[in-house]
């Protein structure tokens, strides 16, 4: 459910597509998109564009009601995690429902990307800076 003015055609597509409970995956340059998702190849060079960037552009078109985020990011990715974590209490805040966290292994993430609709790569190039978004309703 498109929240707001996104300009990637094909991202904007996919969040208006979005059913309850549905999931896409934002992800770094190097997490393994499995052959049979869509995929939407955003990286041009080393951090361009961020996962910031995108998880930003993103979270603020779509109604969001969780987020998957591996564990590992808390000790190898502390920036990228409490950005994450900012980023998801200001959505909350504007949705007027809280927004869910679950950590997992990033073992069992990789595994979960297997379910989402699409994957949105990024040109980010540090560790664990990968996230999943659960559509939500806006009623």
């Amino acid at each position: 459910m498109n929240k707001g003015h996104l300009l990637h055609p094909d991202i904007a597509h996919l969040v208006t597509q979005l059913g309850h409970f549905e999931t896409l995956t934002i992800a770094d340059a190097g997490l393994p998109i499995p052959p049979a998702l869509t995929r939407i190849d955003l990286a041009l060079t080393q951090g361009v564009p961020s996962f910031q960037q995108v998880s930003e552009v993103v979270a603020t078109a779509m109604q969001i009601q969780t987020v998957h985020i591996a564990e590992e990011i808390v000790e190898h990715n502390p920036q990228a995690h409490q950005q994450l974590l900012t980023l998801i209490d200001r959505v909350s805040v504007e949705q007027g429902q809280q927004v869910e966290v679950f950590y997992l292994s990033h073992d069992r993430f990789k595994s979960l990307t297997h379910q989402s609709r699409a994957v949105i790569r990024t040109g980010e190039c540090t560790p664990y800076a990968n996230v999943i978004f659960t559509a939500g309703v806006t009623f």
